[in-house]
């Protein structure tokens, strides 16, 4: 089988989508095709699926302001929206493919589905976010799930979402995962300076989240206790300076290897979950949270309750949850974790066993 995968980013980037299909394409590569359309004109990555990078018209130059790229955009979706459909359509016609592997993230995600007939061959499509937090759109999301033949979802939230949005279609829930080696059994590290790992960018949205952290750590370091924040590819953060603790930036990696020996290191595993925009955190997993559950530390989530990461990890009590903004609660929390760490931790393995473990989850993405 031949698989043609249509995504708005290189599978060589940084990102949770592009993690997700790695993971699913590793050791199948030499059946996958990947096709990019591309709106910030990065290029390809380098890995062993062979890329055609599309660039959407017209291409924002990185120089460009925010009034020059907001008409750049209005030009690429309202002027130039069906030459850039056209250019994608030629693109995937020079591909022999038996499937066609949508990503339903961008204002593009059906350009290969505009008809009936353009789906003759299977249609898979994976819906790994609300379209109201990817620049996508209610018909285009119609379309992908109304016409595909497999719809692959993030969460059970969101299909169930897109059931009631789009009609009573069947889906299956195929996310990121860990593998057997990958869930470490060793007892939490218990550092005398406790080590907090964060790993990646970091939107203006999550940075209350951060500053509370913050303000909750020194209280905590006042009351003798020793913290160092670790953050790998996050940008330098003003507010973190002159703290009572640690804050220790490392650089953005894609080295699985190197991120699981960092994380196996560390007493805790932050997981920030913006408040706002429901539509994401109502129906998203983040893919950090999966990785997070095979490690040895605990993980600490930091966002609305009602939210599908808190939903699931909760109801496994595989973290502990702080759903506030006030410093006082997120230091008490953070010291139920370090009480109770290690039970936290054996809950977060057992669900990484049970509901994520990759070579299964692969195995039912390629159906074998």
């Amino acid at each position: 089988m031949k698989l043609l995968s249509y995504q708005p980013f290189s599978l060589y980037a940084n990102g949770g989508g592009n993690r997700i299909l790695r993971r699913l394409y590793q050791g199948h590569e030499d059946k996958v095709i990947s096709l990019v359309v591309d709106q910030s004109g990065a290029g390809p990555g380098k890995g062993k699926v062979p890329e055609t990078i599309i660039l959407a018209t017209p291409v924002i130059q990185s120089w460009a302001r925010w009034h020059v790229r907001t008409f750049i955009t209005w030009l690429r979706f309202k002027v130039f929206r069906s030459a850039t459909i056209q250019k994608i359509q030629a693109a995937a016609q020079q591909f022999d493919h038996d499937v066609l592997h949508v990503v339903d993230h961008s204002p593009f995600s059906a350009a290969l589905c505009s008809s009936a007939a353009a789906c003759a061959k299977p249609l898979w499509v994976s819906f790994h976010d609300h379209f109201n937090t990817t620049q996508g759109s209610y018909k285009n999301s119609f379309t992908l799930w109304t016409r595909a033949s497999r719809r692959l979802v993030i969460s059970e939230e969101l299909g169930l979402e897109y059931q009631r949005l789009f009609g009573k279609q069947s889906f299956e829930l195929i996310t990121d995962g860990v593998k057997d080696q990958e869930i470490n059994l060793a007892a939490p590290a218990n550092n005398d300076v406790k080590l907090i790992y964060f790993a990646g960018l970091l939107h203006i949205a999550y940075m209350p989240l951060f500053a509370v952290l913050a303000d909750a750590l020194d209280a905590l370091t006042a009351n003798g206790y020793k913290f160092k924040l670790i953050l790998r590819g996050t940008q330098n953060l003003a507010f973190l300076s002159a703290r009572s603790f640690e804050v220790d930036y490392r650089p953005t990696t894609l080295d699985n290897n190197q991120l699981k020996t960092e994380l196996d290191a560390s007493d805790m595993l932050y997981l920030p979950i913006k408040f706002s925009n429901p539509d994401f955190y109502l129906y998203s997993l983040s893919t950090k949270m999966v990785g997070y559950l095979g490690a040895p530390g605990s993980i600490l989530y930091h966002g609305p309750a009602d939210s599908a990461a808190c939903n699931l990890l909760s109801k496994n009590q595989a973290a502990v949850c702080s759903t506030s903004l006030d410093k006082q609660k997120v230091a008490e929390d953070i010291l139920h974790l370090i009480t109770n760490g290690q039970v936290v931790s054996a809950n977060a393995k057992k669900l990484a066993a049970e509901r994520f473990d990759m070579d299964r989850i692969q195995k039912r993405f390629w159906q074998e």
